[in-house]
């Protein structure tokens, strides 16, 4: 009895806890609810509401004429949110009334689907009232702004449902051409499968600016993990600024179409060639193209700015030294040897054997000799070679150039006192070994040679412009007001004008205008296989015209291992000539000076153009027209006092025909039909062209036509 009296008292005593702790928390929840309930919901809101990132439209990159290399274009992607009350009101009348059309209207602008598809998507959206459903992805501007215009969600505006995302795609309008220095942003998948985006070029050193100011929107979190943005809620982002560069398109395609030309047709691995205005400093052009897996060539790296052992181009530096230095004049004699000497347990080579002995150094510069060279530093610096080094360091070579690119390599001067110092580094160094800078400082040199002794900076970028208006502008910059004295200037000028006379580019010369330059060729180390693969390097920098210059140029490629054509008059000088010839058919200063070729005049005699128009003509002054060749749409008439005699041709599509001879009118109307572009001066019938007779053409290429009167 008493146990079941202690089991009666113990259930009570819970039953009575259990009712109390009940009461408790029905007592707490009363009070959460009526007291605390507006503080609780606004913290339920305020952890479902975020604020999401708004990137700023990134500003534009221009040419020195204004066209665009690199801009932002627009995309959207489209949501529905059709369980907002402004769809759903009244049942969804107006968007059921609207579906139809709706429908039919965005099939036909979006595709990828009928009307009847579009309408079974809509109404599935609205009866299950989902609040973020993907309708389409990277639609376009034009796209956008015909589904703003749609009735349903023009006059239902913020109450349609349609949600529009705004992102932006990186384009460069021409492709290929300075793209590596622009520097699109590069996309890839890291190791742990993130998309990366890395900007290069010029995007990447004014990343900063381009940008802009990151806006921000406020989203809110709904089923299913999507997030909505809250209408009113952005703060507005600021757009990026637009950078100007000294980049002349044109000069860039010529120099871009020259090197692709030769790096195509020799296999070569890589290649860069810069075009630099001599007065200014400015970069007119840039072109950088790596050999890829398929045998296609890209903008990969940068070239241009990438140090590597220079070769005989370097040999300009000894020359100034010396010269700078008074150890030698151009006339001084030294024995070449045959092209072979033997110092300090080595052997100096000339490229190849040859009966040169006793020469002036001049000549020695002109054929250049690497005995001649190496006999030089030895003779004169071997002694002091910290005086050679500090010619390096006057011509700013111990240091980057300062161009607006990040990534430029830091220059390799041996220093004589370093464990790496032997007997045989100066005389090496003097034809350009055993050191290495980028294509870009030794073109500095040659540049302020051609500036009459002024070193400039190199520079990309004119200006940097905010709605429309520049907040910041840029000058030439003058790094050294002269590397060396006039005599000195006068001599290595001689020399460089020697090289094409006379020397080693005497196959650049040409009777129209002057050349000034160097040819270099180094052999190459390919990795672990060392020299074995005989891998070279064709370089040539110079400038033009050789009297007057206006531009310097320099050309460096690496061709392929046991290449058949590598040295540099036969790789990188027919690159360079290619840039000279079509830049003095393009450019006004250079056209006044072109030496232009002298014919008999034979406008009174024969005419070429269309056939039809030669009817017309014949017809009209009463006489007669006779076929002497071919029928065709064009033809080469000539004249006696009775009759016309005409040999006429077809033009084959997609070959470039031969135009010399033809007036502008008819020469437009050709090429046009080819669609390609034009670009001519000069006035009177075409004397030369840039693209030979019979050489494939592609939609769009560019041809440069060189118009002239001729005189008898």
């Amino acid at each position: 009895m008493e146990t079941k009296k202690d089991i009666l008292w113990r259930s009570y005593l819970m039953y009575m806890l259990m009712l109390v702790l009940g009461i408790c928390i029905f007592c707490k929840a009363l009070f959460i609810q009526r007291a605390e309930g507006a503080y609780w919901m606004s913290l339920s809101d305020s952890l479902h509401l975020e604020y999401r990132e708004m990137d700023a439209e990134r500003g534009t990159i221009y040419s020195e004429d204004g066209r665009m290399l690199s801009s932002s274009i627009p995309f959207f992607d489209i949501y529905l949110d059709f369980g907002a009350e402004g769809v759903q009101e009244k049942n969804g009348a107006k968007f059921k009334k609207a579906l139809d059309s709706l429908s039919i209207q965005l099939s036909d602008i979006l595709g990828g689907g009928t009307p009847g598809s579009y309408k079974h998507e809509l109404l599935g959206v609205f009866n299950r009232e989902d609040r973020y459903h993907l309708l389409k992805k990277n639609i376009d501007f034009k796209q956008y702004q015909q589904l703003r215009n749609i009735s349903f969600i023009k006059t239902n505006r913020n109450k349609n449902g349609f949600i529009f995302i705004e992102k932006e795609k990186r384009m460069a309008p021409f492709g290929l051409l300075a793209n590596r220095t622009i520097g699109l942003s590069r996309e890839y998948v890291d190791s742990t499968g993130r998309l990366i985006s890395k900007n290069v070029g010029l995007e990447k050193t004014y990343d900063s600016l381009l940008k802009g100011v990151t806006g921000k929107r406020l989203v809110r979190r709904i089923a299913g993990g999507a997030f909505v943005p809250v209408e009113g809620s952005e703060i507005e982002p600021e757009n990026g600024k637009d950078i100007i560069t000294t980049i002349d398109i044109n000069i860039q395609d010529v120099a871009e179409q020259a090197l692709l030309n030769m790096m195509q047709s020799n296999e070569c691995l890589n290649g860069t060639c810069i075009v630099m205005e001599v007065k200014t400093g400015k970069i007119k052009a840039i072109a950088n193209l790596g050999r890829q897996q398929d045998g296609s060539y890209a903008e990969d790296m940068n070239y241009a700015i990438t140090r590597s052992e220079p070769g005989s181009t370097f040999k300009l530096v000894t020359m100034l030294a010396a010269l700078e230095d008074q150890y030698i004049n151009l006339n001084s004699p030294v024995n070449l040897e045959g092209g072979k000497w033997d110092f300090g347990g080595r052997t100096v080579w000339d490229s190849e054997r040859h009966s040169h002995t006793m020469v002036t150094y001049k000549r020695a510069f002109e054929l250049s000799s690497n005995v001649g060279m190496a006999k030089l530093a030895v003779n004169h610096y071997n002694k002091n070679p910290r005086k050679f080094i500090s010619h390096l360091q006057r011509l700013n070579l111990h240091k980057p150039s300062g161009i607006e690119l990040l990534g430029e390599s830091v220059s390799m001067i041996p220093n004589p006192s370093g464990k790496n110092w032997s007997n045989v580094t100066l005389p090496w160094m003097s034809f350009g070994y055993n050191i290495s800078i980028s294509p870009l400082q030794t073109l500095m040199v040659y540049n302020a040679v051609a500036n009459n002794g002024k070193m400039l900076k190199p520079y990309l970028v004119n200006a940097i412009m905010k709605d429309g208006k520049a907040i910041q502008e840029f000058k030439p910059s003058v790094l050294r007001d002269s590397i060396c004295s006039k005599s000195t200037l006068l001599q290595v000028k001689s020399c460089l004008e020697g090289v094409v006379l006379a020397g080693t580019a005497k196959s650049m010369r040409n009777q129209f205008y002057s050349l000034a330059g160097k040819t270099g060729t180094a052999q190459v180390a390919n990795g672990n296989k060392g020299y074995t693969d005989h891998i070279y390097q064709s370089s040539f920098a110079g400038y033009f015209p050789a009297d007057n210059p206006k531009y310097s140029c320099i050309v460096v490629i690496k061709n392929k291992p046991f290449a058949q054509k590598y040295y540099g008059a036969l790789v990188a000088g027919p690159v360079f000539t290619e840039i000279a010839n079509k830049l003095f058919t393009v450019d006004a200063d250079l056209y006044a000076s072109y030496r232009h070729p002298q014919f008999a005049d034979s406008s009174k005699t024969e005419w070429i153009g269309s056939s039809n128009d030669f009817k017309t003509i014949a017809k009209g002054i009463g006489k007669q027209l006779v076929s002497v060749g071919n029928k065709g749409e064009w033809s080469k008439v000539t004249t006696s006092e009775k009759k016309l005699a005409s040999s006429s041709w077809s033009v084959e599509r997609g070959n470039m025909p031969d135009l010399k001879g033809f007036g502008l009118k008819d020469a437009l109307e050709l090429l046009e039909r080819q669609q390609l572009q034009v670009i001519a001066t000069g006035k009177g019938k075409v004397l030369a062209q840039s693209i030979p007779a019979g050489t494939v053409v592609q939609k769009g290429q560019t041809v440069y036509l060189n118009l002239g009167q001729t005189t008898e």
